[in-house]
């Protein structure tokens, strides 16, 4: 599909009640040009500058893929790959956030790394880590962020100094469609959020103030995520402008999973599948999270588990010492 053809897909008049009666394999083929058309989009969008189209054609296109999800039975689709989740953060993105927690230029770390993501690791020590960040951890009901709604989001904001406690916390739960009072929240035995937690809540997507709110405070502040691709992939298709300030280098995403890959020795010499740089491991190995305790998977608790670790794990590497 070209970019004339997705624009076409994006911009057509659809009549669900048409495209419903005609079953799943109608509603599938749907959702397959839906999220064709939203990759060619999305690429287009990131390498032009004036790509002849509003981010909102994709931001609405988003919103129409999930709803048709929500008829098709999200969970129909657990074993459907979908390119609207980021496997991980890009090199540039990668050394753009050393480079903002050093108040450093992106350019100067990247010749430092000179193309080699396993030089992150001298990078990160080579000058002092300060600044404020804001950290931030989402909860989802599907893996992909066409398909499926953010329900909780927990941020807050932290100084960059080896006693500094985390200020500014807020939490939000935010609504799903109605249909999930019945079918029950998806991916409810990971986050343990529930119908009770949601009902009545505004949705994300509707929940202008609490956009533009986040929008504000990423566009002043680099922001921390475990895995950053993630939390990065999911604003891109449901904050308003979140989309413009990325590709404009306003918002500088940090990836502290990738913090703890470069910093932490035991990474390297534990073994891939017990998951050493999970937040819950990392945690449990720099002491802020107690061997008996386990990550609680909600927004603003797992900030919190995130911030005081890449604190402790900078303090055990000297960074934040001239």
């Amino acid at each position: 599909m070209n970019v004339a053809q997705a624009l076409e897909h994006a911009n057509a008049l659809v009549f669900p009640e048409i495209v419903y009666c005609g079953g799943f394999s109608s509603m599938d083929a749907e959702r397959q040009k839906n999220e064709e058309a939203l990759a060619t989009l999305r690429e287009e969008f990131a390498k032009n500058d004036n790509p002849g189209f509003g981010y909102d054609v994709i931001l609405d296109l988003a919103d129409r893929n999930r709803e048709l999800c929500d008829q098709m039975g999200i969970e129909r689709l657990n074993n459907t790959r979908d390119s609207s989740l980021a496997r991980g953060m890009s090199d540039q993105d990668l050394c753009a956030g050393v480079a903002a927690l050093q108040k450093r230029k992106a350019s100067t770390v990247m010749r430092e790394v000179g193309g080699d993501r396993n030089n992150l690791g001298v990078a990160y020590v080579t000058k002092p880590i300060r600044g404020t960040v804001l950290g931030i951890d989402i909860e989802t009901t599907d893996r992909y962020p066409d398909r499926g709604y953010i329900v909780n989001a927990g941020f807050e904001l932290m100084e960059l100094t080896a006693d500094a406690e985390p200020y500014d916390a807020e939490a939000h739960f935010c609504g799903i469609p109605d249909l999930y009072a019945e079918k029950g929240v998806p991916l409810e035995r990971i986050h343990h959020i529930g119908w009770a937690d949601v009902a009545g809540k505004t949705p994300f997507r509707q929940d202008k103030k609490l956009q533009a709110k986040l929008l504000k405070l990423m566009k002043k502040y680099p922001y921390m995520a475990h895995n950053a691709a993630f939390e990065d992939s999911w604003f891109m298709l449901n904050i308003e402008g979140y989309a413009e300030a990325r590709r404009a280098g306003k918002i500088v995403p940090v990836d502290t999973r990738d913090i703890c890959r470069q910093l932490d020795p035991e990474v390297k010499t534990l073994p891939r599948e017990s998951s050493p740089a999970s937040l819950e491991n990392w945690a449990r190995r720099r002491g802020t999270l107690a061997k008996t305790e386990a990550e609680v998977h909600q927004g603003l608790d797992d900030t919190e588990l995130m911030l005081r670790t890449v604190q402790a794990e900078f303090v055990a590497r000297h960074c934040f010492k001239e």
